[in-house]
């Protein structure tokens, strides 16, 4: 059977960079990775003007809500550069998903619950690695299947004749993720 990055040039693209990276050509992306921990705070903020609004009818509240969304496109326009298709929502809901899974895994973890902290902690990191993946061009949208079992695949076709073969990319991103971005770079 052949090994999966031979059946698909994106993926081969992808373990190319990787390994790219694994031999000390390091991206300096700090200030970006930065960014994207503000974005999600942004989003949060978002969210709770929403629910303050709707409990208190206060319309001070909506502009606020405005104005901090303005705050956040213009933090996006700086890490996502491509806005075709869905690219721009799948990148603001990763950033969103991934830090809520942060904030229940550091509840979980608060609980003494080490087990579900564990897991929660490890999905936001992964859903994190896959906002940076699709925004480095290392991952399409298109290619990315959710399965049944809540696991994302990288899919490929192999061929007309054969079923689509399907390789996890969160080790991969996440990876890349520790070797790409390093916030201690000033």
């Amino acid at each position: 059977m052949k090994h999966p990055s031979s059946l698909h040039p994106d993926i081969n693209e992808f373990v190319a960079k990787v390994k790219q990276m694994e031999k000390g050509e390091r991206l300096d992306l700090s200030s970006d990775e930065d960014l994207s921990i503000g974005i999600m705070n942004l989003i949060s903020i978002e969210e709770h003007l929403f629910f303050t609004y709707n409990k208190t009818q206060n319309k001070q509240h909506l502009d606020l809500l405005n104005q901090v969304r303005e705050m956040r496109k213009a933090a996006m326009r700086r890490i996502v550069k491509n806005e075709a298709g869905e690219i721009w929502c799948i990148s603001k809901h990763l950033l969103a998903a991934s830090m809520r899974l942060l904030e229940v895994g550091t509840k979980f973890l608060g609980k003494g619950d080490r087990p579900n902290a564990e897991d929660m902690l490890h999905k936001s990191y992964q859903l994190y690695s896959l906002f940076w993946g699709i925004n480095l061009g290392l991952v399409k949208s298109a290619d990315v299947q959710d399965l049944s079992d809540g696991q994302v695949k990288l899919v490929s076709d192999t061929s007309p004749s054969q079923t689509k073969t399907s390789v996890s990319i969160f080790a991969k991103l996440g990876e890349l993720v520790q070797k790409a971005i390093d916030c201690c770079k000033e």
